[in-house]
């Protein structure tokens, strides 16, 4: 089994710009995916507002039984979520990294109109790379 179940990056206006799947078990359609999308951006930006504490990033986990969801926001505004397993650690780093990834083959990519969907090949090969090496130093812990 899959530790990490599927990844997500969304626009500083909350519309869903990348998705990739890697073998969770309940699949989503495109409807859904762009529903969760457009509801975390919103959970984030109220749990910002909501907070006690001053200088609240918003949420950076979110643990339920059968899936942890971890989110890295740019400075720009860009949200990074992966969907894994529960429990699962160290994910913080692999968002850092799949955002090193987007800053040196989306946006320095000429081609690439800001906050357009995600359609980069070597995005999506460094991107799997990335991933499987995660995944083979979660089955060595």
């Amino acid at each position: 089994m899959a530790a990490i179940y599927s990844l997500y990056v969304i626009n500083k206006s909350g519309g869903l710009i990348f998705y990739k799947d890697y073998g969770s078990a309940g699949k989503m359609d495109t409807n859904d995916t762009l529903r969760l999308a457009s509801l975390w951006h919103s959970m984030h930006a109220i749990s910002q507002q909501l907070s006690p504490v001053s200088g609240c990033f918003g949420i950076e986990l979110l643990q339920a039984d059968t899936f942890d969801l971890h989110c890295f926001q740019s400075l720009t505004g860009t949200k990074f979520f992966v969907v894994c397993e529960p429990g699962t650690q160290h994910m913080e780093n692999l968002l850092k990294h799949i955002y090193e990834l987007y800053t040196d083959y989306v946006l320095k990519n000429p081609f690439y109109e800001m906050e357009m969907p995600i359609r980069c090949e070597l995005f999506d090969i460094s991107l799997a790379q990335a991933v499987q090496k995660e995944r083979v130093a979660l089955l060595g812990r």
